[in-house]
């Protein structure tokens, strides 16, 4: 007898119980509806959101710690580890140029401000400083200080990512200095608490929808949809240009690596949407550590270009902070110049490094920016405050698709990329279980030839 179909209701309730994309998506859709039908209840699920964003930030020094060590300490050469964080920082420099140059471009063309007329005057800058907290973005020099750690615990503590990746560099450096034999136990520790972390991540995990659906209603109840219609120009014009350097990354990727940004895409669906309705990048970084692993990028070059890209390599920033600078000269009817927008390119080249972990950031970058020009009124920076949350869409898929690529493309730079690993799990060749680490998918060989523990104990069993 032939065997029966399952029903439409039977086969929908099977996918969204096995599918995080699919739970993602009913939960970003339901926060919408929410959000616009009951605007104060809505605001109340704010801690919905917030909860589940402090579970993940809980996990991620330990995870960016654990990563790196192993990473370094596999990979056996320090100097080959030294290229890899040069090589990132090259290729973060250049990408974050383009994308300020792209927004500049686009938005000394389409001039969204022009013909608002607006008086600085009349504009409340108050909602500035609640939204920056009174707050300064560091300098060059606070910046660099800022990435030394001052306490092996604080770092960890505090989330500080630059803190934690400096010490898991010298703890690798230091595995490989004392080598395997002397200190036989460290790494295979590690390697466990790195196993017990992705483990928690997938515990932590099936709460997404439940954040991005607190979220998503707490964005469209406290803005609601008119603010589209206010902004349209200037939203349409930030989204199209993050559209045109996202083309420009496929290609980049494409030319480097061989690989297809749009197969990548496919493959990060549940994180993309998650970081899409919860407004924020480190709420994925652990599951894409993981997937990028997974797809053949060695575990060094993960575990430096991810964390290090969350601080230096803010392409959606770059890009809507450019955008944000002209809109706001033409809204007050300020003309700037050639040299003066030449001045705004080098401005925000420094300040948006100083960006990542620090509340209202943006309008920080944007007042400092104004400040150095010194032609724009910095309270005009307000009008921009309707139009930031709606902004962060842009930025978390242009920065995030921005970071792996970056991860791609050094890691290839370097040859600590598996070509064909990668392009077998982007075509689905080799299908990632969700509960099974990168190794249980690598080849015997492959496993064999990574297993620490047992280069070990062969180095050993040789001395004796």
């Amino acid at each position: 007898m032939p065997e029966s179909v399952p029903s439409l209701p039977r086969r929908v309730a099977r996918v969204l119980r096995t599918s995080l994309f699919a739970q993602v998506a009913v939960a970003l859709v339901l926060g919408i509806v929410v959000g616009k039908l009951w605007p104060d209840v809505a605001m109340d699920l704010k801690p919905l959101g917030d909860g589940f964003t402090r579970l993940i930030k809980t996990i991620i020094s330990p995870l960016v710690f654990c990563v790196v060590v192993v990473g370094i300490a596999k990979a056996g050469d320090l100097k080959a580890f030294g290229r890899i964080g040069l090589k990132a920082l090259i290729w973060f420099e250049v990408a974050s140029t383009l994308a300020l140059l792209i927004g500049l471009l686009a938005a000394n063309i389409v001039q969204p401000g022009s013909g608002m007329h607006v008086d600085p005057s009349t504009l409340d800058t108050s909602a500035i400083d609640a939204k920056t907290g009174g707050g300064s973005l560091p300098s060059a020099t606070e910046f660099i200080v800022n990435a030394i750690p001052t306490s092996f615990i604080g770092a960890f503590a505090e989330n500080e990512l630059l803190q934690v990746l400096i010490l898991a560099c010298l703890v690798g450096a230091a595995l490989l200095h004392l080598g395997h034999t002397r200190v036989p136990k460290v790494l295979p520790a590690v390697e466990q608490a790195q196993e017990i972390i992705f483990a928690v991540v997938g515990f932590i995990m099936r709460l997404a929808p439940i954040a991005v659906f607190g979220a998503m209603a707490v964005l469209i109840g406290q803005y609601g949809l008119g603010v589209i219609q206010t902004y349209a120009k200037l939203i349409i014009l930030c989204y199209a240009a993050a559209a045109l350097f996202v083309a420009l990354l496929a290609l980049a990727l494409r030319a480097v690596t061989g690989l297809s940004l749009w197969k990548f895409l496919r493959y990060i669906r549940e994180e993309m949407l998650l970081a899409l309705g919860t407004a924020s990048t480190e709420s994925v970084m652990p599951r894409v550590m993981l997937k990028l692993r997974k797809a053949g990028a060695r575990d060094d070059a993960v575990g430096l270009v991810l964390p290090t890209g969350y601080s230096f390599n803010l392409d959606g920033a770059s890009l809507y902070l450019s955008i944000g600078t002209l809109f706001i000269a033409q809204a007050v009817g300020v003309d700037l110049g050639l040299g003066q927008q030449i001045t705004v390119i080098l401005v925000l080249m420094l300040t948006s490094k100083g960006m990542a972990g620090i509340p209202g950031s943006a309008f920080l970058a944007l007042s400092a920016t104004a400040s150095s020009l010194g032609a724009i009124p910095a309270g005009a920076v307000a009008l921009l405050l309707g139009v930031d949350r709606i902004m962060d869409s842009m930025r978390v898929v242009t920065n995030l698709l921005g970071n792996c690529v970056a991860v791609f493309a050094v890691s290839r730079w370097e040859g600590a990329l598996d070509i064909e690993r990668a392009k077998k799990v982007l075509d689905g060749e080799i299908v990632i279980s969700e509960e099974t680490d990168a190794d249980d998918e690598a080849d015997p060989e492959e496993r064999a030839g990574a297993s620490v523990p047992a280069q070990a104990a062969e180095v050993r069993e040789t001395a004796s």
